[in-house]
């Protein structure tokens, strides 16, 4: 099982219309840091159709899945732009849209706060969610491009969407931590 990073997007091929947009880490004098995370100059994640509509972020304890055995999808109108400010997160996005060209795709992002932070656009209709891998607590930040709507808010369950990982076993965030603490952590069998 791969996670992608901005290190090694270039060999990974991304589901059609997922975006790594990478941000920059300003250090000054007082050992603080300084990202900005969102701008309306940035015309690849931001722009008609892409406008900002609200933000709000999540805290997350460690090895926590949000809504571990459903995938999220907006079924209309909204993309999310993931952003993690505290922690390492593994988002999946898999695409189930009939009419793309990477359909049955399923790719793995490893967001990590301080080490090459970016904003993950996830497009709308694809199936995603995340989960905490580092040992302190995860803060993701969402920008979508629209607000919270009930209608436009899908679960389906892991089993009934059947999104396939590498081997050809069923999705589930208890293979995806075990190949990251294989890759990642070898030595530790819990974060």
């Amino acid at each position: 099982m791969e996670f992608i990073t901005l290190e090694n997007k270039a060999s990974i091929s991304p589901i059609k219309g997922v975006l790594m947009y990478p941000l920059k880490i300003n250090s000054d004098e007082s050992g603080g840091i300084l990202v900005e995370t969102m701008r309306t100059d940035w015309k690849e994640i931001y722009g008609p159709g892409r406008e900002f509509f609200m933000q709000y972020y999540s805290v997350t304890d460690s090895e926590v899945a949000r809504d571990e055995k459903v995938w999220h999808y907006h079924p209309n109108y909204q993309e999310d732009r993931f952003l993690v400010a505290q922690g390492s997160v593994v988002v999946a996005v898999a695409d189930n849209r009939d009419d793309s060209p990477t359909n049955g795709v399923l790719n793995l992002f490893l967001m990590e706060a301080y080490k090459n932070p970016y904003i993950l656009l996830i497009p709308k209709k694809t199936l995603h969610g995340f989960m905490v891998v580092s040992k302190e607590k995860g803060i993701l930040l969402n920008y979508p491009t629209g607000l919270y709507n009930p209608n436009e808010e899908g679960r389906i369950p892991h089993e009934q969407a059947n999104i396939k990982l590498e081997n050809g076993s069923l999705f589930s965030w208890e293979e995806v931590k075990r190949s990251f603490f294989v890759n990642y952590y070898p030595h530790e069998k819990t974060i």
